[in-house]
């Protein structure tokens, strides 16, 4: 690892460092500053208003929390290692910091959802238990509207009959940008596995390699998908993370595994059988108990709530299964060393900090609990009458389970269900006084 002096000295064409910090909805927030500032900003930090880290998606404060204390700052301090190059079209110009946030006399700031994740791995910490993390992170590659045409336009143009599934000539087609990707990524230092063609029109996912640091894994979802977006600007695409841009067709989802490790890496989920460990059991009632109060974290977005149809890749109940995609909590098929849980429920736009500290509030709770999952499910989930709770199907539905549960707000921090509650009250409330292109198409002339 380089000491910042080391760094600068083997990257002397930097001139700018980028200081990135995600608020809720996992928006990179921060500031562009010259080199020169950047062991001011080791020594000292930079000060932020704690309310960039509750903007609403578009960007604005939420009055009743900004204005209630006088918009005061928070101390926002670099990640140890986080210090990355970036790879622009012009070379290795640019760097990269990861922000987190604290108050005034240094004690984490609750509302920062990097701090949230990190809680939630001291719990595990304190028990001699180490979480073991991986993503599957989904993205629609969308041709950027080269006229006054909207975007919407530009998608009802891609091909809806199939997405090409597994197909070597659309990796082909991009393989310019996917090489740029690769490129950027090794540059960073990112676990790049790989990429394949998904099931919809220009769907793409990556593998991010599992880890048993999962803040260094969280972060490095974050600096991927920046990462994604710029490198795909400037071969003239959008990339998207939106959970449902096209119709009828498969949404993008964050598909999360996770095992648990004693400090000498056993896996307890592991009991050398095919159903796994009593641990792995409490895990995965766990995680369903706690699963509709979690689907704000999992789902942020108006659009979120697109996904969950049936047959569509995406589950609509808290259900779990052995080697079953269409269950919320699949236990892959794999060798007994390796037992996990496939946690499929968030769309590709969520927090990773949030995904990853809610799938880990789900898993101690089964454990601390002792909780006994139903039956595991065989065949297709969404074709069985299951008596098991339904997900929220609207943001709407999801504020309200969100606002009136408590054990969630346990795992995460009552200062933290504040700040998030009032951004996505926010959201909601502008989409639902927002009139649609499609309500005109339905009922201008009717």
């Amino acid at each position: 690892m380089y000491t910042t002096k080391q760094f600068l000295k083997a990257y002397p064409d930097i001139t700018m460092i980028e200081a990135l910090i995600t608020d809720c909805n996992g928006i990179a927030r921060g500031k562009w500053l010259p080199v020169q500032k950047m062991v001011a900003i080791e020594n000292q930090g930079l000060k932020l208003p704690k309310s960039a880290l509750g903007l609403d998606v578009w960007g604005r404060d939420i009055p009743e929390l900004a204005h209630a204390n006088g918009d005061i700052d928070g101390y926002c301090h670099l990640v140890e290692g986080s210090l990355r190059p970036l790879l622009t079209e012009r070379g290795v110009d640019q760097a990269q910091v990861i922000l987190t946030m604290s108050d005034k006399d240094g004690s984490p700031f609750m509302g920062d959802p990097r701090q949230v994740l990190d809680a939630l791995v001291g719990r595990f910490t304190d028990k001699s238990l180490k979480p073991c993390m991986a993503v599957e992170l989904e993205f629609s590659l969308l041709p950027r509207p080269e006229t006054n045409d909207s975007v919407g336009s530009a998608l009802r143009d891609q091909n809806s009959v199939g997405g090409n599934l597994y197909a070597l000539s659309e990796l082909d087609y991009h393989a310019p940008l996917l090489e740029a990707l690769r490129q950027a990524f090794e540059t960073q230092d990112l676990p790049y596995e790989g990429i394949i063609k998904e099931s919809a029109p220009s769907q793409f996912e990556i593998n991010v390699a599992h880890s048993d640091d999962v803040m260094l894994l969280a972060d490095q979802v974050v600096r991927m998908q920046r990462t994604i977006r710029s490198v795909a600007a400037r071969h003239g695409f959008i990339a998207s993370f939106m959970p449902k841009p096209i119709d009828n067709e498969a949404g993008n989802g964050l598909h999360v595994h996770c095992s648990l490790l004693e400090e000498n890496g056993v896996n307890v989920f592991d009991n050398g059988e095919e159903e796994g460990s009593e641990l792995l059991h409490y895990a995965v009632a766990g995680c369903l108990e706690l699963l509709p109060a979690s689907i704000l974290l999992f789902a942020p977005s108006f659009n979120a709530y697109r996904r969950f149809q049936p047959g569509n890749h995406a589950p609509t109940e808290a259900t779990w299964g052995y080697d079953n995609r269409t269950t919320a909590l699949r236990i892959p098929e794999s060798p007994a060393p390796a037992r996990r849980i496939e946690h499929r429920v968030a769309g590709a736009d969520a927090n990773p900090y949030l995904v990853l500290a809610a799938v880990l509030a789900g898993i101690w709770h089964g454990i601390e609990n002792k909780l006994k999952p139903p039956t595991a499910i065989e065949g297709n989930a969404w074709d069985q009458a299951i008596d098991a709770p339904k997900l929220a199907t609207t943001m709407d539905q999801a504020i309200d389970v969100f606002r009136t549960e408590n054990q969630l707000a346990d795992y995460l921090s009552a200062e933290f269900k504040t700040l998030f509650l009032a951004t996505k009250q926010q959201e909601w409330d502008e989409f639902s006084r927002r009139v649609t292109e499609f309500e005109l198409e339905t009922y201008l002339r009717m």
